[in-house]
């Protein structure tokens, strides 16, 4: 059965789901204001990143439905993300303890990789290495790491979107050149939902993702990210170069303000790409730049991994390199 009307009825869902959120946000004054560590101006309301949550989950209820894609896999990403999603709905609604938060990530961690059969033996520099259960805990930290990042740099008008879509696309043309195109699917589906909600967050963005959508994609990406793995290691290899922005930057600023003994978990302003955006007086040629970034130099490199077969921990070497040094460039994890 084909399945792409699908695509397109995502990608409108998501568009005006995302619009009847604004307009709800707005009615009750959801909106967020502008403090001293936000990177934007103006109020501007919040939660649209549900209506990615809904016009996937609904495409993944659909395709269940029909039988058409792995049950395991489908119950991993909709279990998880959905869990994902609500703690973060909670928390944009209410604060929650940043423990609970994190029990919560990991179990959401261990859901996804109880269904997928953890982590699969990857090839490292010409090595088959299996970690056995201590590849489960590297995976899940991956996991939550992805989930968290990916809510650190959700802080300017389109970037998450920018990349997810980027990634998703990215992915979806590797895929197709290794000959696994039964794996399209799924990431072209997150796509389309992402893409719906981009033209309302595009800058000057009129609604924000908040934490629900951010955390979800991050979860949704990593599960997406260990699909592949399972299917060969240079695909897994290939979703750590194509998130390579995201990655670099939010842990490079991580590990600099853990080293300064700052309180990690609270509100900042200090990663490459919120310093870029004040440089620049703007969001839009930020966000553009991490569009180009994972067009014109990750997705080269990914496709080396694939075509060439380059070494997949030497090709996320070459692609970090240069992240590294504009993460530097750019103060990431410097005081203001």
């Amino acid at each position: 059965m084909s399945l792409w009307w699908l695509f397109p009825v995502v990608l409108l869902g998501s568009l005006l789901l995302t619009a009847s959120l604004r307009r709800y946000a707005l009615a009750k004054s959801i909106i967020d204001i502008p403090n001293a560590r936000s990177s934007h101006t103006v109020p501007t309301p919040r939660g649209g990143g549900v209506a990615i949550v809904a016009a996937f989950l609904g495409s993944l209820a659909i395709l269940g439905i029909i039988g058409f894609a792995d049950t395991d896999m489908l119950i991993a990403l909709s279990g998880a993300g959905a869990l994902i999603a609500l703690l973060g709905f909670m928390d944009d609604h209410g604060h929650i303890a940043a423990r609970w938060r994190l029990l919560g990530h990991f179990i959401g961690a261990a859901w996804v990789l109880g269904w997928l059969g953890g982590l699969p033996a990857l090839q490292v520099v010409g090595l088959q290495i299996d970690l056995g259960w201590f590849g489960a805990v590297l995976a899940a930290l991956y996991l939550v790491w992805l989930l968290n990042l990916y809510n650190f740099m959700d802080g300017i008008d389109g970037i998450a979107s920018v990349e997810a879509i980027t990634a998703c696309l990215g992915a979806c043309l590797l895929y197709w050149i290794a000959g696994a195109t039964s794996l399209v699917i799924l990431p072209l589906l997150l796509a389309m939902a992402v893409a719906g909600f981009l033209f309302w967050n595009f800058p000057p963005a009129r609604i924000f993702m908040g934490d629900a959508g951010s955390g979800f994609l991050g979860i949704i990406l990593g599960a997406l990210s260990l699909q592949a793995a399972w299917v060969s290691s240079e695909l897994f290899w290939c979703w750590l170069i194509l998130l390579g922005v995201f990655i670099v930057d939010a842990t490079f600023t991580l590990l600099r303000r853990l080293a300064r003994g700052d309180r990690v978990y609270e509100a900042h302003r200090s990663h490459a790409y919120q310093f870029a955006s004040r440089q620049h007086g703007k969001h839009l040629p930020v966000t553009l730049m991490v569009a180009a970034l994972n067009i014109f130099w990750l997705l080269p490199i990914s496709l080396c991994v694939v075509l060439l077969k380059l070494d997949g921990v030497l090709g996320l070497l070459i692609a970090y390199i240069p992240l590294v040094v504009l993460a530097m460039r750019y103060r990431a994890g410097q005081l203001e």
